[in-house]
């Protein structure tokens, strides 16, 4: 947690690395990181232990640290503001 503000944590496993697309780190304090890849054809969509939101592709997997009830509150705000 971060100035009171709850961190995700977040990890990207890719399979074979050719699906991996760009990768961009910088010495510079501000400037930004971009991961890009091809996850590929969408496998599974589950909820590990309740607190990771597991994204799972052909080529890899997208894990992010986000609970059921956080993802169901964004997605009905979400909803409100259409």
């Amino acid at each position: 947690m971060i100035d009171g503000k709850m961190e995700h944590a977040f990890s990207i496993e890719m399979k074979p690395k050719k699906h991996v697309k760009h990768i961009s780190l910088s010495d510079e304090p501000y400037e930004h990181v971009l991961f890009e890849g091809a996850l590929g054809e969408l496998e599974e969509l589950s909820m590990v232990k309740s607190a990771v939101l597991e994204v799972r592709g052909a080529n890899g997997i997208l894990r992010i640290d986000l609970s059921g009830d956080e993802l169901r509150k964004m997605l009905f705000q979400k909803k409100e503001a259409q």
